[in-house]
């Protein structure tokens, strides 16, 4: 049962789709107090367990953390951080009652899930203008399916982006994309995505491209698809002010920027130099912006990515006069034979110049100095920070539905909110090449399925720092299970194509195996999808009288008859490994066959070497499996074996 509270004036974020009456009564579950903002609280039990909070650091369960949904520019990933590039309000109590509470607030608000006080939970914000909706039920995971319910079905991606693609930021020149594909063909390493990052525009200008390495861009656009190859080009959010570029004059002289509160346009530095914001949050101003991906759909693209939609910021004119006057005061107030002692040693950076210098960068004031005009009233963006992201995906996915109805284009975003999911996928940002990011990413996924994200992966190999190859082959196998599969790395490191490593079968196999399971990943995210059910689950939605079950985080069900444990550790040669009940242990081989073998219900050790792929089948369960393909259009659908239990039955979907 779903009930909605309303508290002051909300602001209507659209993230839920279902018209209910509002309750006049207050929540029967905690506390809840409206005086110098919003603050509710519950004693927690001893065996609660808090699911939920989508993209969040930490684990599956969020007891004994603190997290503050507040939309980051933040590629250090580590256990401390507290917000990430999604804001996503949703958590479950289960345990001695089970209820779910969605806190509908588009600004920044803080869970504190026993980390004052081990027995209490807070959520707590600075004004008291949401709804928040109580969603009571049998179980967590029927709580979930409810909630599901009530905000909109999930969005379906093509069927091409279940396959495998390659991504750098670095990538600049036709001859750096061709020879990325002539490696992964030449090497018959499955491909069917290419991404272009930000040096294919000219000049970093959303929706242009470089007119010196894309003369012809698209006949390069068909060149690729002509070898099954979809290029998937990024959009990022700021509109570079130059007079000349249509886009920036259009939408200056319709008034569809974020302004300043004197009416000016604001203006931020990112990677363009001085840009303006489109203001998505306007209805006619999203229109506007959806529609310029016409430009790169009638050149033949049909997938693309959003990014730094935050919206980040990397300084604002007046973060660099803050800078300024903070220098030119330390200079004025100390003796020279101090300032020439800075240069000459290369001291450290005085304290109140590096601090203007850290406030740079995504600073919250910079968040206070803009506005959006949202049905005529301006309203500031701090107040609706988090709706960003979501409103810029928006834009696109109800620009696809005019300019291409009959297509189903790929769209995935960073920043996003609950209510974004109907429009488009995420990837959880700039992770590191780190052992920790495996399990990280693997935790990640069923949580963010509760809010209704399906088309979810992370940057596989680690965007940041240097990747090696066991720890590329080991994710890898993780993300054969993810709906985006993706490979992606930053400029100045390594570089992580799968065709530069030694022994490059292994990773021919471990991405063919990718292409042999397409049949059922797909399948299943679409029942997900239709039904508003979840792709991953934990282990605890499926066996929720399981204590076992429930504490094991670093194993995950997928769709109703496999249950995935990925190895995450350096240097083994396998993994432990909870079995709730007889399930059998499924390996494909790198000669192309397939282990079996059946195990008992309880607590293994399993052997899989770096070229395995692993996987467990529950009992009385069969999944469908393809022979390998070098592309999603080659896998033969019509000519599929099943693997598991025999006399299993299995529901396939296909369309």
């Amino acid at each position: 049962m779903v009930k909605k509270y309303v508290f002051g004036t909300p602001f209507e974020t659209e993230a839920v789709i279902c018209d209910m009456e509002v309750c006049k009564d207050n929540p029967q579950i905690g506390s809840i107090s409206v005086q110098d903002g919003f603050r509710f609280e519950y004693k927690i039990n001893d065996m609660d367990v808090i699911y939920g909070l989508g993209e969040a650091n930490r684990g599956i369960n969020k007891r004994g953390y603190i997290y503050v949904s507040d939309c980051s520019d933040d590629p250090e990933h580590t256990e401390g951080k507290i917000s990430l590039y999604g804001a996503h309000n949703f958590i479950i109590i289960s345990g001695k009652e089970n209820v779910g509470l969605f806190f509908d607030y588009p600004s920044k608000l803080t869970f504190d899930i026993g980390y004052t006080r081990h027995d209490e939970l807070k959520v707590f914000c600075d004004r008291a203008d949401l709804y928040v909706y109580v969603i009571t039920g049998e179980s967590a995971y029927d709580i979930t399916k409810q909630f599901r319910r009530i905000i909109g079905r999930s969005y379906i991606p093509p069927k091409f982006a279940f396959g495998f693609g390659q991504s750098r930021w670095g990538y600049r020149t036709r001859k750096d994309f061709d020879d990325v594909v002539k490696g992964y063909r030449d090497n018959n390493i499955p491909l069917d995505m290419l991404y272009l990052d930000i040096d294919y525009m000219q000049d970093y200008k959303d929706f242009t491209t470089n007119e010196e390495n894309f003369p012809d861009f698209k006949e390069f656009v068909d060149s690729l698809k002509a070898q099954n190859v979809h290029p998937v080009p990024i959009i990022d959010a700021g509109v570079k002010i130059e007079d000349g570029y249509d886009i920036y004059e259009e939408g200056k002289e319709k008034g569809y920027f974020c302004k300043r509160e004197d009416g000016t346009d604001f203006v931020a530095a990112v990677w363009p130099g001085w840009t303006h914001f489109p203001d998505v949050l306007n209805k006619d101003a999203r229109e506007w912006f959806g529609s310029k991906y016409k430009r790169l759909i009638d050149q033949g693209v049909d997938a693309f990515w959003n990014d730094m939609n935050e919206p980040a910021i990397f300084y604002t004119e007046e973060g660099v006069a803050a800078l300024d006057k903070a220098i030119h005061n330390y200079v004025e107030g100390n003796d020279i034979c101090v300032i020439e002692d800075i240069i000459n040693t290369a001291n450290a950076v005085p304290a109140e110049i590096k601090q203007c210098m850290q406030n740079l960068q995504n600073n919250e004031e910079d968040y206070k100095r803009f506005y959006h005009n949202i049905d005529g009233k301006r309203v500031r963006h701090d107040l609706v920070h988090n709706l960003y992201g979501y409103n810029m995906t928006r834009a696109a996915g109800e620009a696809f539905e005019k300019i291409a109805p009959d297509k189903r284009i790929l769209m995935f975003s960073r920043s996003s909110y609950i209510g974004m999911h109907r429009y488009g996928g995420v990837w959880t940002g700039d992770n590191k090449s780190w052992w920790s990011h495996i399990l990280l990413n693997l935790k990640m996924m069923p949580s963010l399925n509760m809010c209704g994200f399906l088309y979810t992966g992370a940057d596989i190999g680690g965007f940041g720092d240097n990747t090696t190859r066991d720890l590329l082959l080991r994710w890898l196998a993780l993300g054969v299970f993810t709906p985006l599969m993706r490979n992606h790395t930053a400029l100045g490191t390594r570089n992580q194509e799968c065709y530069r490593f030694e022994d490059i079968e292994d990773f021919r196999h471990v991405i063919g195996v990718r292409y042999r399971l397409i049949p059922y990943l797909y399948s299943e995210y679409m029942k997900a999808a239709l039904n508003d059910d979840m792709y991953f689950k934990p282990l605890g939605f499926v066996y929720p009288d399981d204590k076992m079950a429930i504490e094991t985080e670093d194993q995950l069900m997928l769709g109703n008859e496999i249950m995935i444990a990925p190895v995450y550790v350096q240097n083994t040669s396998g993994r432990h490994v909870y079995l709730p009940e007889e399930m059998k242990f499924i390996k494909f081989m790198p000669d192309g066959t397939i282990y079996e073998q059946l195990l008992d219900k309880g607590h293994h050790y399993v052997e899989i070497a770096l070229n395995e792929v692993p996987l467990f089948i529950r009992k009385d369960k069969c999944i469908p499996v393809a022979e390998a393909a070098q592309s999603v259009p080659e896998i033969k659908w019509d000519e599929l074996k099943y693997i598991g239990y025999e006399e299993a039955e299995y529901e396939l979907y296909n369309d």
